[in-house]
């Protein structure tokens, strides 16, 4: 399962990376979300999950750490308002500029 869950990362960081690297807004701004995504897969694996554990601490039990999940819930919100951002400010340069470039030039 380690394994599978390293592969999703890793190729979400790959295509994440590979779409920030094109020159439309539109696949830098999806680029931005996988690699988004990529990063909150991480930061929820490095919580060790556990599916026994009880969700209230009891004396003695083993209880799963709940610092990981505070940081992904927190994560996909800041996502989400960067994406909504960048969406909208994707749309204005559209506007602006005539074209879909990230660098505003005219193109074929």
């Amino acid at each position: 399962m380690e394994v599978l869950l390293s592969i999703a990362i890793g190729v979400l960081t790959a295509c994440g990376v590979f779409l920030i690297l094109r020159s439309r807004t539109f696949p830098v701004l999806l680029g931005l979300t996988l690699l988004s995504y990529a990063v909150n897969l991480f930061l929820f694996a490095s919580g060790r999950l556990r599916i026994d554990a009880p969700p209230l601490i009891r004396a003695g039990a083993s209880y799963a750490d709940p610092l990981p999940q505070a940081l992904v819930l927190t994560a996909i919100v800041i996502g989400f308002g960067m994406t909504a951002y960048l969406a909208i400010l994707a749309l204005r340069a559209i506007s602006e500029s005539g074209a879909d470039h990230v660098d505003a030039h005219k193109g074929p």
